[in-house]
Parts: structure tokens; sequence; C-alpha cells
């Protein structure tokens, strides 16, 4: 690692030597808000001969030494604030890694960290609770020739283990054959059942975001993102036996799986499913945050880990494309007395989380085309790459946000919320997002002007009310048709004061 620690660094870059993969990623740090700004891997293989040469692929070294010297241009060019060089099994396990990482430095200038086992699983449980703060459970990072199973909750990250599951090493060099490696499955998991069971596993690694793709695309799942998908221990059971079933000229034809994913992803299948049958998993959530993440949030602090994701994120995002940097912190203020008196949508922290979140893009729209606002704003809350927040939460959001700029009540993809969210979270989302909209219309999104208005709920009573000398200016009948529709969602009677 290079770079400053006494400051919060504006990018950052990764570079992961795995068992498969060689990739980086280039990372934009706003504080706690985490943007990946580019990312480039090639699946070079380097464990693929390991399990019977205890050497890395001849062929995989050829790939990834030119991959190196491409990652160490882009560093070169892009001079980040902290650089991060890390390898994990396949390096640290051949005979012949040593060699591999003086090589490295010698033509490309990039000093590899090779990671220990137990530093792998801490950096991939890390990654996790990074990317879902609130996780729980046991965070599973699959490479090419290892599984770091690691327990997590509480934010903190506790006992891990590594296991000799990865593709490279459950092939061993001959045809896949799903029998033999669900018995080796059963065999090498056994180290593992007593401490590393619980409720909810948490997958991180390439081939298991391809089997959450997969799934996808058979359920025609709406929201195409990895992160923080989930699904129950059965349907991830007949994904994996789906995947575990098919040739893999078929697999190559399916949805995110390239050529080479396509030759690991039967073993990936069955570890999963594994997995599922010998620790007890009941749910299947997808991280798309491992070890890259979890060594740039080592190198961060704890102090920038405990910030929430989401808060961070949108209020980035807000004050990127906003105009008014006070109005966010207003909006939140000024909706609060209505807010508090809903009953809880999710849970009521969780709906303190989510409402500060909208109104820290309430002012998102401010510079895209009026005409194209309401699908613009919402497509771009629903798939933004801010992670701390679930699916469901994803669709609350969006939901809210078209109707802070004046959408229908069907949102832009009804289909999609409807298959995410049930009537009660809709209407929810929505009166969220019109009491947004009353507020930034009321004031003509000015937080001095919004100061001289209140807004309350007294049992089905919305009362809207204005200061003496303001009630003329802020009480006109735009303010009046706002009031109204948010009265409507709310199934409450309208009481105006102060006109």
């Amino acid at each position: 690692m290079t770079g400053p620690s006494d400051a919060a660094p504006a990018q950052a870059a990764v570079v992961d030597v795995g068992s498969n993969s060689v990739r980086l990623v280039l990372y934009r740090l706003e504080g706690r808000a985490i943007w990946t700004v580019f990312n480039e891997k090639v699946l070079a293989g380097l464990g693929r001969d390991l399990p019977r040469t205890r050497r890395l692929s001849e062929r995989g070294v050829v790939d990834a030494m030119a991959a190196l010297k491409r990652f160490a241009a882009v560093i070169e060019g892009v001079r980040p604030d902290l650089t991060f060089v890390a390898a994990t099994a396949a390096v640290r396990e051949a005979e012949d890694g040593p060699e591999f990482c003086e090589r490295v430095a010698a033509e490309t200038g990039l000093r590899i960290r090779v990671l220990t086992g137990e530093e792998e699983a801490r950096a991939s449980a890390l990654g996790v609770l990074a990317g879902a703060p609130d996780a729980a459970g046991t965070a599973a990072d699959m490479g090419g020739t290892s599984l770091e199973l690691t327990r997590i909750g509480d934010g903190k990250v506790m006992d891990g283990v590594t296991l000799a599951l990865g593709p490279f090493a459950l092939s061993d060099g001959k045809p896949f054959d799903a029998e033999r490696v669900r018995a080796l499955v059963a065999k090498r998991l056994k180290p593992a059942r007593s401490d590393h069971g619980d409720r909810r596993l948490h997958a991180v690694g390439g081939a298991w975001r391809s089997l959450a793709q997969l799934h996808m695309a058979i359920s025609d799942y709406p929201l195409k993102v990895v992160h923080q998908y989930a699904m129950s221990a059965a349907d991830a059971r007949e994904v994996a036996r789906f995947a575990a079933r098919q040739s893999r000229a078929s697999l190559e034809k399916s949805p995110g799986i390239s050529r080479r994913r396509a030759e690991t992803l039967p073993y990936a299948a069955l570890v999963l499913e594994g997995l599922i049958e010998h620790l007890g998993f009941e749910e299947i959530s997808f991280s798309a945050w491992g070890v890259r993440e979890g060594l740039l949030f080592e190198a961060l602090g704890e102090k920038t880990l405990v910030v929430d994701p989401l808060l961070a994120g949108t209020e980035a995002l807000g004050a990127r494309q906003g105009v008014s940097p006070g109005l966010p912190g207003a909006v939140a203020g000024w909706i609060d007395a209505l807010i508090r008196n809903l009953p809880p949508a999710f849970a009521v922290e969780r709906d303190a989380v989510l409402t500060r979140a909208a109104c820290n893009l309430c002012d998102l729209g401010a510079r895209l085309h009026p005409d194209h606002r309401v699908e613009l704003a919402f497509d771009q809350v629903l798939r933004a790459s801010i992670p701390g927040q679930t699916h469901v939460e994803r669709a609350f959001l969006a939901t809210a946000i078209s109707a802070r700029y004046g959408g229908p009540s069907s949102t832009p993809e009804p289909a999609t919320i409807e298959r995410l969210l049930n009537d009660e979270l809709r209407a929810r989302a929505r009166a969220l997002g019109l009491a947004i909209r009353l507020a930034c219309d009321l004031s003509g999104r000015s937080p001095q002007l919004l100061a001289n208005a209140a807004l309350g709920l007294d049992k089905s009573t919305l009362r809207l009310s204005a200061t003496p000398a303001y009630a003329d200016m802020l009480l006109g009948e735009q303010t009046r048709r706002r009031a109204r529709a948010l009265a409507e969602a709310l199934g409450a009677e309208l009481e105006i004061e102060g006109i």
C-alpha cells in the first residue's frame, strides 16, 4: 500500500491478483461514499494447474503479466492517492509464487502483498460489512482455488476458515463429474460444520454473482443489480442444480456468463448446494463487495466504516446533481413531525434512515430535463451504485423520488415496483415523496422560506401552516394542490392555517 494515512484520499486503486481473475478497480472516495469509476478484469486462471503441479499456470502467468503491465500503466497515468496490490490463494500456495511476485515487481513496478488465508478471509468479510453494515451470518468468498468462510455480525468480523473448495481445487484436472464433486465438497466442508453454519450466507465472488444473474434470468427478475440480491435456500439450491446440469456450451449462452466463467460455474454451484445442505443456510444474499473493498476500508479506518453507506451515498449523489446544499437537511427537518406520526414501514430506526436518504435526493432532478425528470430521477435512484440498501429499499426510495417530481402512482416501472413492494410500502413511499414535493414547491427550494411554515399530522388531519408574515407568500394555489395530494395519499383531512 502507498499513499497518505492521515486524510481521506480522492482516488484509490486496487489490483487483485486472484486464482482465477486479475482485476484493477479504481475508486472515487467521497468520505464514506465509494464510487467504482473503472473496473477491468482478465480471467487469467493463475490457479488452474495448482492442485496438480503446485505451480502457477504457465498460460495464466502470460495472461496475468500482460494484464498487470496494462494496469501499472493505468495507475501511473491516474496517480491515485492510495494503491493496493494484493494476491490471494494461488500465489500464496504456489511454489513459484515468490518468483512470480519478483517478476511482477521487476517488469511493472507493482509490489504484491500476498495475503495469508486469515487476511484474505478477514478482508472479504470486512468488504461484505462495508457494503451492508447490518449483515449477519457467514461471509463466503469463493476464488479459483479456495473458499473463505467467516462469521460476521454486529458490524464485526469473527473467526474464519480457508477451505480447498475453489473450482480449480475441485476439478484437479479431471472432467466435471457432479457426484464426485458433491462428495468432495461434503468431505472438505466438515471442518466448518460446527462453527460456520448460520441462517444467512453472504456470497462473494464472480462465480456466485454469475449464479445470481442466472437466477434473475430464469425468474424474470426485473432489477438487474447483484449487490444484496437475495434468494431462499430452496431457490438457491434449484438454480445451483440447474447450473450443474448444463453443458458448458449452454451456460455460455446464458446472460452474464462468459466462456471462461462457464467452465467454473458448475463447481461453484455445487459448493453453494453443499453449503446449504451441510451448514444449514436458509437464505443467500449476494455481495458485490469483498476483498478489494475490505482492504480499502481497513485503510480508511473504523470511523469511516461506521458511517451509513446509504446516507453517505445519497448525500454525495444529491449534492453533485442538486443546486441547493442546505435543502436536504431543511426538508428532512420540516417533514419530521409528519413522518414520526406515521406507522412504521420497515422499523423505526430504518424508516429514519430511508427518510433522510430520500431527503438527500430531494434536489436530484435539478439539472435534468423537465420533460424527462421523473423517469431519469427514478431510474438513477433504483439502480444507483450505492450500497447499504436492499432491493426492496431501492424500490421504496425510487418510488418516493418519482412522487417527489410529480410522477403518477404507477411509477415509470410499475411491474418492477409491484414485484418488490406491497401495497402498503408503495403507499408509504408515495406519501414520503409527496411530502418532500410539498416542502420543495412551497418554499421554492429555499431553506429560509421553508422555516416559516410547518407541517404535521394529528390523527387523521394533515395540518399545514405558515407564520402570519409569510402566509400569503407560502400558502398559494400550488401549495394547496400539493397539500391536497399529500392528504389524499395519507387518507387524511387537510387543514390549512394562516390564510
